[in-house]
């Protein structure tokens, strides 16, 4: 029980990445608050995880200063303190080359991505600062180290911000027991690769299919990542053990990243 007693939230924690991480959590003993937007969904995932009194689900979209920071304050009220921070919410839409990106895509990638994990860790950071511990885990992405994918600039450039602002809160927390790091996840098949990965392929003038073989082609394994690997090294920075890691930017992308 690596988690036991622990209290942890995990933005867009119903499902794919969010949700394989929370089981993980439950599994090594912590209480666990889950984010979503769909409160069908989130009420779905609380019972097929079966943690009764452990879960939790609060509604409510990240691109929202103000939903973020109710989520938090809920996560405390609910289960008396906050131990972790999985910031996990991301994404993009509106795909398109640099000269025709649009404000509007640029705008809502930077409040899905970047500003939901500064609103997220400023609410979250007085809280594990007066306990003197806190993890804060960040999942980025492949492509917050590279950017060899075309139409895809908005989520690239957030990805590479969400590791620069991992880095600067452990610089700035890291004496007084506080860790953050990124978890730089390969693709991965979750809902939300399915529902926004065919309009990203198309932009490339690629189908779903050969944009997901992409993926597995450049990695050193050959295949997609799956989400119980990005669990299983969410919960190792999460947990006593991982007291030692901080301001890393730690690749679960099967050899994809050259750094």
């Amino acid at each position: 029980m690596k988690l036991k007693d622990r209290v942890a939230v995990i933005t867009a924690g119903a499902g794919g990445i969010g949700r394989g991480i929370a089981e993980a959590f439950l599994a090594e003993g912590a209480k666990v608050m889950i984010n979503g937007r769909s409160v069908e969904n989130g009420e779905a995932a609380l019972r097929e995880m079966n943690a009764g009194e452990n879960a939790a689900f609060c509604a409510g979209n990240v691109q929202s200063q103000e939903a973020v920071e109710a989520l938090i304050d809920e996560t405390v009220a609910r289960f008396g303190k906050l131990d972790i921070l999985v910031n996990n919410a991301g994404g993009s839409n509106g795909f398109a080359p640099v000269g025709q990106l649009s404000d509007e895509a640029w705008n809502e990638a930077l409040n899905w991505n970047l500003n939901a994990m500064f609103w997220a860790s400023r609410r979250a950071l007085p809280h594990m600062e007066k306990q003197k511990r806190g993890r804060i885990i960040t999942i980025s992405s492949v492509e917050g180290k590279q950017a060899n994918k075309a139409a895809v600039s908005h989520y690239i450039a957030n990805k590479h911000a969400m590791n620069g602002l991992t880095k600067a809160i452990a610089f700035e927390y890291g004496s007084v027991g506080i860790t953050s790091n990124a978890i730089c996840p390969g693709a991965i098949e979750t809902g939300l690769m399915l529902e926004k990965g065919p309009a990203a392929a198309a932009s490339m003038g690629i189908t779903y299919e050969e944009f997901l073989q992409s993926y597995a082609d450049e990695s050193m394994i050959k295949r997609l990542n799956t989400v119980g690997e990005v669990a299983a090294m969410a919960v190792l920075l999460a947990s006593d053990a991982g007291g030692g890691i901080t301001s890393a930017l730690i690749n679960v992308d099967g050899g994809t990243a050259a750094w």
